[in-house]
């Protein structure tokens, strides 16, 4: 891994130690299995029929997000730094039946490789995850084409956000392994869109992901104040 990446060697050795349970919905990435149709829904609300637009799926793990868009008819290519949750990605897709490009390449390596490239990047629940988030937004602005859209999604930083995501999700449900999000690297959503103003971009709509722990399901909604979905364009 080169030095320079904007990688946190923890993180990956997080997700490298648990890729095997990736397609496992009961596992714990049971989070990410019943937040996927919503993110599908949330990116065909707003970027319209997605048959046939090219997609990159930036910090894509075991292809989850990636699968559901292939799905639909989109040209999907899936980028990750962790080498075995990619393993699983591929070997899933070929028991599907889809053809996704999936590939071992930072976010800023590839847009030097592949500038204006995509009708559509993705960048969902990774964010909170890498040590510079303001460099992989101008990476995705860059691999995308004139007219495209950038979808994010991440985690607020207040303090419901630590009482809701860590103390409830992590220690008292168990919807997550302790140590799975660090509240610091949490992110506002108006430190997300100063990024995106550095690169002339800017946010459409910012639109709230609440969980009911009792029927167990997410839904959408104007609270953005724990997990929230970001659709951003460049300025006319």
């Amino acid at each position: 891994m080169p030095q320079e990446a904007n990688v946190d060697p923890i993180e990956i050795d997080k997700f490298q130690s648990i890729a095997s349970r990736w397609w496992d919905p009961e596992s714990e990435f049971r989070p990410l299995h019943e937040l996927n149709p919503l993110r599908v829904e949330y990116i065909e609300n707003h970027a319209g029929q997605i048959d046939g637009k090219r997609i990159l799926d930036i910090g894509c793990g075991g292809g989850i997000l990636a699968e559901a868009l292939a799905r639909q008819g989109a040209s999907v290519t899936g980028i990750d730094m962790a080498e075995l949750s990619l393993e699983v990605a591929r070997m899933h897709q070929q028991e599907a039946g889809l053809e996704i490009d999936y590939q071992l390449v930072s976010a800023e390596e590839y847009a030097r490789r592949n500038e204006a490239g995509f009708d559509i990047v993705t960048c969902m629940e990774m964010l909170e995850h890498v040590p510079d988030p303001a460099s992989i937004i101008a990476a995705a602005s860059r691999l995308l084409k004139p007219g495209g859209l950038l979808f994010l999604s991440t985690l607020n930083r207040n303090v419901k956000s630590f009482a809701l995501a860590i103390l409830g999700a992590e220690y008292l449900l168990g919807l997550l392994p302790r140590g799975t999000h660090e509240y610091r690297k949490f992110i506002k959503p108006s430190e997300i869109a100063a990024a995106l103003r550095a690169n002339g971009m800017r946010p459409l709509d910012v639109t709230g992901m609440r969980y009911n722990p009792l029927t167990r399901r997410y839904s959408l909604g104007r609270d953005i104040d724990v997990n929230y979905l970001m659709v951003a364009s460049f300025d006319d």
